[in-house]
């Protein structure tokens, strides 16, 4: 069930193809090797996802792994931004829905938290680069990004609505960049849009035809800040996500516990799992 769509926007994402949850680590095997693959040039250390026959979801292992990284690059004093970016036509598809039931209610949303907030907090400037898809909570992956670029082949979607959840632990990083109108209609309605739109709407920073082109100057820049000053800077303007991190965080972490264990949510992942509409959508 690959989303191959691409340059559409305001589409209403069809449920078989909105992607709003990965299913398919049991389907199409478990990948052998790292899902992070680590490289570095000239300061900046370019972290790639590379899970992509589950769509880089969010697996305890492709975060945990995520997490490694990420702290590898925060330690190092060669560094002085990150790239994230990924394999496959998926930039991130979001929760791996073969891992739901896993665990404490809390420990997934708990985990995806700590993840984003890792992103917020890194004392060096991470860049997203996008060329693929990216739905649910990979949009709140893209929103602890300091810097995203876009290519036109990036489509958006925030389809929890659409599973009977809603989009809890990622608000916290994505709410005080994004257009409170724009957030309003694409929390609802689920509906599909292009990279263009996502820039309107502070979604990304930047939509370009060639997003390694566009991320040349901004890495050049990158790389002219002192250590202190990149993560002085990147403090100011992250520090009223941080404080939505402080505020919100116990709060939507148990409200994303209870939405998963509803009815209504087990009915919306059996639906996507079957492949098939469920039982309120008309």
């Amino acid at each position: 069930m690959t989303d191959t769509t691409s340059g559409t926007t305001h589409g209403a994402a069809p449920l078989d193809g909105a992607d709003p949850l990965a299913r398919t680590a049991h389907d199409q095997g478990v990948k052998d090797g790292p899902l992070v693959r680590t490289a570095h040039d000239l300061g900046v250390t370019t972290l790639t996802l590379d899970s992509p026959r589950n769509r880089n979801a969010l697996s305890a292992r492709l975060v945990g792994e995520l997490h490694a990284a990420l702290a590898e690059a925060a330690a190092d004093d060669a560094v002085r931004a990150v790239v994230l970016t990924h394999t496959g036509t998926t930039f991130c598809a979001g929760a791996d829905l073969t891992e739901a039931t896993d665990g404490a209610p809390t420990d997934a949303p708990l985990d995806l938290t700590r993840l984003l907030r890792t992103v917020v907090e890194l004392p060096k400037p991470v860049v997203a680069r996008v060329t693929g898809h990216v739905r649910a909570g990979g949009t709140g992956l893209l929103g602890a990004c300091d810097i995203a670029v876009a290519g036109p082949g990036a489509t958006f979607a925030f389809t929890e609505a659409r599973l009977g959840l809603a989009p809890a632990v990622i608000s916290m990083p994505l709410l005080p960049r994004l257009d409170a109108r724009a957030a309003g209609r694409y929390y609802l309605t689920g509906e599909r849009f292009d990279a263009a739109e996502a820039a309107r709407i502070g979604l990304v920073t930047l939509a370009a035809d060639d997003v390694d082109g566009a991320l040349v100057p901004l890495l050049d820049g990158l790389r002219q800040g002192s250590p202190q000053g990149l993560a002085a800077s990147k403090a100011l303007v992250t520090a009223e996500v941080l404080r939505t991190f402080d505020r919100d965080t116990e709060a939507l972490a148990a409200e994303s516990a209870r939405l998963f264990a509803s009815a209504e949510a087990r009915e919306g992942m059996t639906a996507f799992l079957e492949r098939r509409a469920p039982r309120w959508a008309r």
